[in-house]
């Protein structure tokens, strides 16, 4: 009598959060114990893909057999209700803390919001308490390669169930910086193994389906070491690899040199390497040519690097008889020939997005906090010109600007933090990561802006 009376209280709160999420999500009830008038219901149906279920101990045959099918049990006698959330059709997570109306409702807005459900403490106490064994992803909300395998990971959860925990949690915004570094998050996402709340390695493979991941959980395993790649200076080969020391006479001796600055660890100069070889077997290999290509290891040889302000790889730099000429974008045996057969100058580049004709304000060192006071909404993007994620949000902070560029008190202004001028600004105002928005009220500081990039929400002006 107890247990129902304590399911129906359940039942009663579930109600009242229903009413209040309704046309967010969808809130049912499955019952699992004796056979009673009623087995299945559910409260604030909408059209949408977000459910929140729980089972509840009294019940008929057909809602049993469910119960079971689904792994429920509740037999122990403290155990009078399970709660689990799906999203998108698929098993999400198990809600186990106590039921309140607070944490109901907030449980429900993570139907909707996931990014903020998991905070630190959560975390800690699922360290502390969780004996099964836990794969935890630590994402960021952008994250496209986090996106892709996000399905596979609620999949495999639901196949692992009552064996293994499976959670996610967004450690992308500042007040996760002490979790990033205990557990060593340099990306997203990084998948980490826990057994008795101890972390013992990281899930590594990032390409992975759900039967990948249900796989390596039958016998977890660390990842294995990398065998140290050969330097490409000591490979052999065809193209000339020049130091701090040598680079200046090199060139001053060979009137068309072609230089790849590149590291050891770039993905994009270890797919350029074969083509630029290739290249330069041919070119060395003909006598009318007077045409080298040559490589600098831009991670050893830093005062090159910074000589000619490297700060992409891999990068080109051509130099004809000694003095440096612009080159265009080449990545291919092909066109490494062809150009240097016949080096041309370049059309001139593009014009910067600080060069362009929008609305979008571009700010200094000097200027900023003055600018910001005059305005009461401003919309900072913190980025930098080599960042590829900042070069695809650009055309959506600009589209921004554009819409409010006639309401003087709304500024959308955008900080270089590669700029020498600038580093201080960014320093100051905890830039650990391109892009980064922040919300400012009059030059104050009161928020940092974490939501959809495509679509920057205009939630922020709406009270001008």
């Amino acid at each position: 009598m107890g247990r129902k009376v304590a399911a129906e209280s359940h039942l009663k709160l579930l109600s009242t959060v229903a009413q209040a999420v309704k046309g967010q999500g969808t809130i049912c009830w499955v019952d699992c114990g004796p056979p009673a008038d009623s087995a299945v219901n559910t409260y604030a149906a909408t059209p949408g893909n977000k459910w929140f279920v729980a089972f509840l101990s009294f019940s008929d045959t057909e809602s049993r057999k469910l119960c079971k099918k689904m792994k429920v049990d509740l037999s122990p006698k403290d155990k009078k209700i399970e709660l689990f959330h799906y999203q998108d059709g698929a098993f999400h997570m198990e809600y186990d803390r106590a039921v309140t109306l607070k944490l109901s409702f907030g449980f429900s807005i993570f139907c909707l919001i996931p990014s903020y459900y998991f905070w630190t403490k959560d975390f800690r106490r699922l360290l502390k308490k969780e004996e099964k064994p836990l794969l935890m992803m630590f994402y960021a909300p952008w994250c496209s390669m986090c996106k892709r395998i996000m399905p596979h990971f609620q999949k495999a959860a639901t196949q692992v169930r009552g064996h293994v925990v499976l959670a996610g949690m967004n450690v992308y915004p500042s007040e996760f910086e002490n979790v990033k570094e205990e557990y060593n998050v340099r990306g997203y996402p990084t998948i980490c193994y826990f057994e008795k709340g101890r972390f013992l390695f990281q899930y590594e493979n990032y390409g992975a389906t759900a039967e990948d991941i249900v796989e390596w959980l039958k016998n977890p395993q660390p990842p294995k070491p990398q065998v140290p790649e050969t330097p490409w200076a000591d490979e052999g080969g065809s193209v000339y690899h020049l130091t701090d020391e040598d680079f200046d006479q090199f060139v001053k001796e060979h009137s068309s040199v072609l230089v790849m600055f590149h590291a050891p660890w770039c993905g994009h100069c270890k797919k350029m390497k074969p083509e630029f070889e290739s290249a330069a077997e041919v070119l060395h290999g003909d006598t009318e040519s007077s045409g080298v290509l040559a490589a600098v290891d831009a991670t050893v040889n830093e005062a090159l690097a910074e000589r000619f302000h490297i700060s992409a790889f891999p990068t080109l730099k051509y130099f004809k008889n000694g003095e440096q000429q612009a080159v265009p974008a080449l990545r291919t045996k092909k066109k490494f020939i062809e150009w240097m057969q016949n080096p041309e100058a370049p059309p001139p580049p593009e014009p910067t997005w600080e060069e362009q004709q929008t609305s979008v304000l571009h700010l200094m060192g000097d200027n900023f906090r003055d600018t910001l006071k005059k305005k009461k909404h401003t919309l900072v993007m913190f980025y930098a010109p080599w960042c590829p994620h900042c070069k695809k949000v650009i055309p959506h902070f600009t589209a921004t600007a554009d819409a409010f560029k006639d309401d003087r008190k709304i500024a959308c202004v955008a900080v270089d933090c590669v700029k020498d001028n600038n580093q201080d600004l960014c320093q100051q105002e905890s830039v650990k990561a391109y892009p980064t928005f922040h919300y400012y009220h009059y030059g104050k500081l009161v928020e940092k802006y974490e939501s959809d990039r495509t679509t920057f929400s205009i939630r922020l002006f709406n009270n001008t």
